[in-house]
């Protein structure tokens, strides 16, 4: 039996505590959140895996948009919060500012349970703004206890560019930032203004973020197998996926002392330190050419030497001369002017090889996302390959 659990945004966030408390500790069911403004999840009705002592269901589309339910037992989460609490420098008092029913709003929400802290929830209502971050953030109660948030980078440089948001960022004594990847850019940034941001890497099947700045957690072993994937292993590795006993076997295998694993589908490295680097995921490479281009780097550096570029999303779009296109959807920030092809290749010539450097280049008012710092590739590929099209078919015209 698995308790379909709605979770409202705003302060109505606190009904999940009793029964997330319960399915952690054993005394009630697992629980599936979604959001209260959202159907209710369609799910199997099938028995949990025998012995795993499962306390969460927690639906994902990862990349693919195809929905997984991802069981994680008891103890994958109640690992997970006790290696970010060590990672922090102990448990603290959090500040709940997204959604509460992915895996990384869950996570916060279990943090402050277990470290028995009061929960401060941002009011979501009208979106996340500056302003309502800011107001939350007054709202947290003095004490001994460090301060601690979850954002994606997006939120973080919409802070940033806000005098009373910024303000706002410098009360915690870390920000966790995952979802994807953190320009260096916009580390820098935060580093100027006294923000400490922690760049975090993991995703639902993990129990949120295992590696923290690269490096992994306590309990986290971190194999790059022989494509380039990267594997994840340890306790806060989920038990598989309800329902679906082909992908589980695809994805997650336990080894003979009973590690964990997870092959998840990013493609990345590790140096001589144990730093992992990831360069994108296996279904998002673009193929030009013959040459196989990560989206990661091209992304980086647009934000990087590319003034005036916010974000920036990589997709390939189809092209009968070279297979695919680099194709690249940038925001801008106000005032700053509108980049020009060929001003952006120039830029990037001696960041990236020639079969990396965008072929399209637009900019758009607001990129599409799927999830938290999740952007929806899908939709920007169709938009883009739709655009290039058309310009293709009125220069035959």
């Amino acid at each position: 039996m698995v308790l379909l659990t709605p979770v409202s945004t705003g302060e109505d966030v606190r009904a999940l505590l009793p029964a997330l408390a319960a399915a952690l500790d054993g005394s009630g069911p697992p629980i599936l959140p979604y959001a209260a403004d959202a159907p209710p999840p369609v799910h199997p009705d099938l028995d949990l895996t025998p012995g795993d002592h499962t306390a969460l269901v927690v639906a994902t589309s990862g990349s693919t948009g195809t929905p997984k339910l991802v069981t994680l037992p008891a103890a994958a989460v109640l690992a997970s919060v006790a290696a970010t609490d060590a990672a922090l420098g102990g448990p603290g008092q959090w500040l709940l500012a997204i959604p509460a029913h992915h895996i990384g709003g869950l996570l916060v929400v279990a943090r402050s349970l277990l470290a028995g802290t009061a929960l401060t929830v941002m009011d979501r209502s009208d979106g996340f703004t500056p302003q309502a971050f800011a107001d939350a953030v007054e709202r947290m109660p003095p004490g001994d206890h460090p301060a601690y948030v979850s954002l994606v980078p997006t939120q973080v440089a919409r802070l940033l560019a806000d005098p009373r948001g910024t303000h706002a960022l410098a009360r915690f004594d870390a920000i966790l930032v995952g979802g994807v990847g953190t320009p260096p850019s916009l580390r820098d940034t935060a580093a100027a203004a006294g923000v400490r941001l922690v760049a975090t890497y993991g995703m639902t099947e993990t129990s949120g973020g295992c590696v923290y700045d690269g490096m992994a957690l306590p309990d986290t072993e971190i194999h790059i197998d022989n494509d380039r994937h990267v594997v994840l292993g340890g306790p806060t590795i989920a038990s598989g996926y309800l329902g679906d006993p082909g992908l589980t076997a695809d994805h997650f295998h336990t080894d003979a002392d009973g590690t964990q694993w997870f092959r998840t589908d990013d493609l990345g490295a590790l140096d001589d330190s144990g730093r992992l680097t990831i360069s994108g995921r296996a279904d998002d490479l673009v193929n030009t050419g013959g040459v196989k281009v990560a989206p990661g780097p091209v992304e980086d550096a647009l934000v990087r030497f590319v003034p005036g570029v916010g974000d920036a999303v990589v997709v390939g779009v189809p092209d009968p001369t070279w297979g695919q296109l680099v194709a690249a959807a940038v925001t801008i920030t106000p005032g700053s002017p509108t980049p020009t092809l060929a001003d952006v290749r120039a830029r990037l010539r001696d960041a990236l090889p020639p079969a990396a450097l965008p072929r399209v280049v637009r900019v758009v008012g607001e990129l599409p996302w799927r999830g938290p710092g999740k952007p929806d590739r899908a939709a920007l590929r169709e938009i883009l390959a739709r655009e290039v099209r058309e310009a293709r078919e009125a220069n035959d015209a």
